[in-house]
């Protein structure tokens, strides 16, 4: 697990496999922009890196399952989301 404050941002394929992360930004195209939220990644939405074997990253958002480009993945930057913020998140 990642540890540090929870403001630290960094490109997806940077997180740690198995580290549950906010997304905080996209910096993409109004077109790729839509394409990935299509697909469920949208700022304020949580991610998690499932696999990462240095080609594209299995993603878990939710109960989907997605594998997406390094070169998209790049420009999915995101916030690790600690342990008391994790069960804040499922306290309710």
């Amino acid at each position: 697990m990642l540890r540090g404050d929870a403001m630290t941002t960094l490109p997806l394929p940077m997180l740690p496999p198995q580290q549950p992360a906010r997304i905080i930004e996209i910096r993409a195209g109004h077109r790729l922009k839509e394409r990935l939220a299509g697909l469920g990644l949208v700022p304020g939405g949580t991610v998690e890196v499932l696999r990462d074997n240095g080609g594209p990253l299995l993603l878990a958002i939710g109960d989907t399952r997605l594998a997406l480009g390094r070169g998209m993945a790049h420009k999915v930057l995101v916030s690790p989301i600690t342990e008391i913020e994790n069960k804040g998140a499922f306290a309710s």
